[in-house]
């Protein structure tokens, strides 16, 4: 169902970003049961989105999800059952510990990025490829 021009204009910025966020999230969401993944939660796909190829501390995660450091112990804890990350050391401080993807856990990024690549194919064919690149653009300007 189309929106009308009023019912947009009477939501705010945050609200519009909100409700735009959780569409791709419920989309990677619906997608990760055929990936093998029924398992992961909004929490964990969160955490997987703030992660990259290279270990990062919790507190680093904390920040960066606006969460505090124990739902990130308790994401992290669960996700390490399922045997997709691992904790490491921090090379640079002895009481740190980093999180990092193990070899199951890159291979599931690498399966996300692709249902990542689809919902943005998505994007494209709705609004078209100029308004894409626009968004973009614009969600790429330093706020």
């Amino acid at each position: 169902m189309k929106e009308k021009p009023d019912e947009v204009s009477s939501r705010s910025l945050r609200q519009l970003l909100l409700q735009r966020s959780e569409w791709f999230e419920d989309r990677v969401l619906k997608a990760a049961p055929r990936y093998g993944y029924r398992f992961v939660t909004p929490a964990m796909h969160r955490l997987f989105a703030h992660m990259s190829s290279k270990p990062v501390n919790i507190s680093e995660l904390a920040r960066r999800l606006a969460v505090s450091r124990q739902a990130v112990h308790q994401t992290v804890a669960a996700a390490r059952r399922r045997g997709i990350v691992e904790l490491v050391d921090d090379p640079l401080d002895a009481r740190a510990r980093k999180v990092r993807f193990t070899a199951k856990g890159m291979k599931m990024a690498r399966s996300a990025s692709q249902v990542v690549r689809t919902i943005e194919s998505e994007l494209e064919r709705r609004l078209g490829r100029r308004e894409l690149a626009a968004l973009r653009r614009i969600l790429a300007k330093a706020w």
